[in-house]
């Protein structure tokens, strides 16, 4: 009971959350980023059926998306023309989503007879197939420009018309509440353990009788549906669709948000969608080596912490859930550790953006800025105070992290003797 009460509790919080953001952020940039986010947060939950659940590494994911997206696109357009039967549009997503169940099963079929690296070179010559052929069935996907269309196609209840940003915030809203509600469910049915026994111990799941291809078969069917959902809410909300939407960036970017996030773990790929999608938002703006930041940050997730940002957050539980002033304990070694691995971070990007600059400034002009500072990377003393941050930072990293490991490995093991005793 006491469970179910918290699961019923976090649910609550989170359709609060949607409700009020848009009160609270009136800017016409935050409320599309939003909205951006709400697709990616059901594309990542999506492909985390497949790498987190299933265990199947897939470097085309990204097709289901914007093959649902092209094909809602067209739709959309059919209707205005008034050669095709109209749907409300809030009910599109759903056809998107059988779209690409169909693409699903058919490919999936292929797909999922292999496991590990045979799968993911499978995935990727599909998603290099359908990239190349938006390029050369024009008639349908219209090349390089893509599909442009208008979410404005007609009557809807209560006279919504989903002609503002703020309108289709809501629908993406309520999308991304049913789609990660049914996602969850689908975790905790019989199906949904019989994925994770696949992706641990394939072997012994044939043994005890059960079809692992069937198994597989059928999460990158469920896994499509889901991603197609997404893809139509992503052409509703922009009114585009191009060649980008299925092609190996896109798959990457949702990888990189799954991983980042924790792919081990429901919640992750949530994080990691609103981290990615915060960080492209604002980032992509402030530095053109955008995409180098998100690489380090992939490298360093993978190399230190293999479980992602939400690993990191649920490794710590046992230990607040059993001794919140053991917990408050370890405040001090994970400040310290947490100030050098900062301090690092500022240097590292010092060093990094003045590095950019120089190498691909069009003019004779030494000047930028670095921390909202104009600095002028001629002169050694903004190289100088970014070498020393990164070298202070790191050698105070070699100090501090081992008293916070210690400090962890005290606590946890302090919460094992209390659950043993």
């Amino acid at each position: 009971m006491a469970a179910l009460l918290r699961q019923s509790a976090v649910w609550l919080i989170a359709v609060a959350i949607i409700l009020i953001l848009p009160v609270m952020v009136k800017s016409g940039f935050y409320i599309t980023m939003l909205n951006q986010m709400g697709v990616l947060i059901i594309f990542a939950l999506a492909y985390n059926m497949l790498l987190g659940q299933g265990g199947m590494l897939s470097f085309g994911h990204a097709v289901y998306f914007g093959l649902a997206g092209y094909s809602v696109a067209h739709y959309l357009n059919g209707v205005g023309e008034e050669t095709l039967p109209y749907i409300p549009v809030s009910l599109i997503p759903l056809l998107g989503g059988l779209v690409s169940l169909g693409f699903g099963i058919l490919i999936g079929f292929v797909s999922s007879r292999r496991a590990g690296t045979t799968f993911a070179m499978i995935s990727l010559g599909f998603a290099e197939m359908v990239t190349a052929l938006t390029l050369i069935v024009v008639t349908f996907f219209n090349g390089e420009e893509g599909i442009q269309t208008d979410r404005w196609i007609g009557p809807e209840p209560f006279g919504i018309t989903f002609g503002s940003d703020v309108q289709v915030y809501f629908l993406i809203g309520v999308w991304c509440v049913l789609a990660t509600a049914a996602m969850y469910a689908l975790t905790r049915t019989p199906f949904g353990r019989m994925c994770n026994a696949v992706r641990d111990n394939p072997e012994r799941v044939q043994f005890i009788g059960y079809n692992t291809h069937r198994v597989r078969w059928l999460a990158f069917a469920l896994s499509s549906f889901f991603a197609g959902i997404a893809g139509s809410l992503h052409a509703i909300n922009v009114e585009h669709v191009g060649f980008e939407t299925v092609g190996l960036a896109q798959s990457g970017l949702v990888l990189f948000m799954v991983w980042i996030g924790g792919a081990g773990i429901f919640a992750g790929p949530i994080l990691g969608a609103i981290l990615i999608t915060l960080l492209n938002s604002n980032l992509s703006d402030i530095t053109e080596a955008w995409y180098l930041y998100l690489g380090l940050i992939f490298m360093i997730i993978v190399m230190f912490a293999q479980n992602g940002l939400a690993g990191l957050i649920v490794m710590h539980e046992p230990i607040w859930k059993t001794n919140l002033a053991l917990f408050r304990s370890m405040f001090l070694p994970y400040v310290l550790g947490i100030g050098s691995s900062l301090v690092t971070a500022v240097g590292a990007i010092g060093v990094i953006e003045l590095l950019y600059f120089m190498r691909t400034r069009q003019t004779a002009e030494t000047v930028t800025h670095l921390y909202w500072m104009e600095v002028d990377a001629a002169n050694v003393l903004p190289w100088a105070w970014s070498v020393a941050a990164l070298v202070a930072g790191y050698l105070a990293c070699r100090q501090t992290y081992p008293v916070m490991a210690a400090s962890y490995s005290a606590a946890i093991a302090e919460v094992k003797a209390m659950v043993a005793s």
